[in-house]
């Protein structure tokens, strides 16, 4: 029978402080979870007042009933799915070819086309070249505008050329190459089937980008048929707002009940519309947990 380990003072002191700092952070994660939740079925009175701060006071389901009801908020999930889609890959078709290219030693100007994929990170052309881009190539209000300027991502690239160069043996690559086998083969029928932790880190990276991403949508989109769920929930922060500084202005009687009527829906509107905006997030992430560890630890240690 083996003995329990005697700890020290300074042991069961560092313990105690592992688990008071690992409580602290849970606190601080969980807060603003539960608190969404609770606002997004309460009434909107405790919520502004301040009385409602952790548990839901006045059960009120209408705030998820105007959302059912709301259907620009549903074109703008239907836009989201469709753009983190379609989004996602391509980041994967763009990333992937790319990472494994620079991670070939027998790739001729490698170290030149790395050094200038690490000088974006540092330096860009900003916003107003951005967009003067896209609008010389006809892109503005097209999906294209929201997915050709971020295609990749330099530090994905750098992520998965780490997987690759420390996951896929060399000898594998002469291995295949002797038998006849293609660079295109090699990377489609050998290495793809042999990567798929880094795939599902990618894919997630990229899909929580582009579930996320809004501003794009702001600066390149000006037809609210095509804005993405993100978006219609800025609006409806923004309308909020509006909303309650009126009220604090001086305003006729209809106007004053109109601003005061739309900033309530937009209350009730705005909980529910987050919780529902983060469901598939939180539903998929489950299921590449362990591809995220993984592909993440793998890619990180070489040898």
């Amino acid at each position: 029978m083996v003995s329990a380990i005697k700890q020290s003072r300074t042991d069961r002191l560092f313990l105690a402080w592992n688990y008071l700092y690992v409580t602290a952070a849970l606190v601080l994660v969980a807060y603003p979870v539960i608190y969404i939740i609770s606002a997004s079925i309460s009434d909107t009175q405790y919520v502004s007042s301040g009385e409602m701060w952790l548990l839901p006071k006045g059960i009120n389901f209408e705030g998820y009933k105007l959302v059912f009801q709301n259907h620009k908020i549903w074109t703008g999930y239907g836009n989201t799915i469709i753009y983190t889609l379609l989004g996602t890959l391509l980041n994967l078709f763009v990333t992937l070819p790319a990472a494994y290219a620079l991670s070939r030693a027998d790739f001729y100007g490698r170290r030149f086309f790395m050094i200038m994929f690490l000088v974006t990170m540092f330096f860009s052309g900003g916003l107003i070249p951005s967009y003067l881009i896209v609008k010389k190539l006809h892109l503005v209000n097209t999906i294209g505008a929201l997915l050709l300027p971020t295609a990749a991502s330099v530090y994905n690239i750098i992520v998965a050329r780490t997987f690759f160069e420390s996951t896929i043996p060399r000898e594998l690559q002469e291995a295949a190459h002797i038998d006849g086998c293609t660079n295109l083969k090699l990377f489609t029928r050998i290495v793809l089937p042999l990567s798929s932790p880094i795939i599902a880190v990618m894919a997630l990276f990229y899909g929580v980008g582009q579930w996320n991403s809004y501003f794009p949508a702001m600066i390149y989109l000006n037809n609210e048929a095509k804005y993405p769920l993100q978006l219609v929930l800025r609006q409806i922060l923004v309308l909020q707002q509006m909303g309650s500084e009126t009220n604090g202005a001086v305003l006729s009687g209809e106007m004053a009940n109109a601003a005061s009527s739309k900033a309530e829906i937009a209350s009730m509107v705005k909980y529910a519309v987050i919780i529902v905006s983060t469901l598939p997030i939180i539903a998929v992430y489950p299921f590449l947990q362990k591809y995220f560890v993984q592909g993440v630890m793998i890619g990180s240690v070489k040898g």
